[in-house]
């Protein structure tokens, strides 16, 4: 049996840990592609600062007003298929007692027998939108490294949720995963980047083996790398940016170039976060 074993949380967090909305719209893809049922959500009072993370109002068919609050929740595939079973673990990055955060959902966690936990984030990088994207993928469970040919990331320094997540996951027992995607971080930062969710997912596929549905997000990466190419063309700085992008990415992949240079990027991109008002949303 795979060291992840057969029932995997896959947990992705909007905010820091999200750009181009990348590892949440993987989730989101995951949770369309079955149905699913809720396993356990957080009282979001204990958790949330509603001046960073604020509650939302719509109206219902009936025309009342209804509030909707910052969540985060546990969910489990209804009727699962063959093979390892995907549970989703997503919703906002807490405020605050991350360590009380963490802790509950693993307590559920080995209450419901979770064998393996693979986490998914996505950071802005100098990266050009038209090669493959980049996936960091590491752990810190030597069988996993192992099995799978992982990085074990060396890097120190403020973290987000993702990291306490695979600490605690590891603490207790239960082998953890980690996939950072790179996004280009001339792409605005608020726009959904289908070619970066696509490459996570193609990624976790590899890792698990289990195969989800992705036509219709290799139609909209399509799309979305076109739209910058459409952009780039009335702008020649821009263009001349994005191929200095292209021939450092390709120096990158040619046979020279050493197989750290993923790794060294996504440390530089951490280290860089460590600065400016940013550092108070880890």
């Amino acid at each position: 049996m795979d060291v992840l074993g057969p029932r995997i949380v896959i947990a992705a967090f909007d905010g820091w840990n999200d750009a181009g909305e990348a590892a949440s719209a993987a989730i989101e893809a995951l949770r369309t592609s079955t149905e699913y049922d809720l396993v356990h959500s957080v009282d979001p009072e204990l958790y949330f600062d509603y001046q960073y993370t604020r509650p939302s109002t719509r109206m219902d068919a009936e025309g009342r007003r209804q509030l909707t609050w910052p969540e985060a929740g546990l969910w489990r595939p209804r009727n699962p298929a063959p093979g390892p079973e995907f549970w989703l673990l997503t919703g906002a990055e807490p405020a605050r007692t991350w360590q009380a955060f963490a802790s509950e959902f693993i307590d559920v966690a080995l209450r419901d027998d979770i064998t393996g936990f693979v986490t998914l984030g996505a950071m802005l990088s100098d990266v050009p939108h038209t090669r493959p994207i980049s996936i960091f993928a590491s752990s810190q469970n030597e069988q996993l490294r192992e099995a799978h040919g992982l990085e074990r990331s060396l890097y120190e320094g403020p973290v987000g949720i993702l990291t306490v997540f695979e600490h605690f996951a590891e603490n207790a027992g239960i082998p953890t995963a980690s996939l950072w995607a790179s996004v280009p971080h001339y792409v605005a930062s608020a726009t959904p980047s289908p070619k970066v969710t696509l490459a996570l997912l193609d990624r976790l596929e590899e890792l698990t083996g289990v195969d989800v549905d992705r036509q219709a997000l290799r139609t909209e990466a399509a799309a979305w790398e076109a739209s910058i190419d459409a952009a780039a063309a009335d702008d020649e700085d821009m263009a001349e940016y994005i191929r200095q992008l292209e021939r450092t990415r390709d120096t990158w992949d040619s046979p020279e170039a050493s197989g750290d240079a993923i790794a060294q990027a996504f440390e530089r991109y951490l280290r860089r976060r460590d600065d400016g008002p940013g550092d108070r949303k880890r």
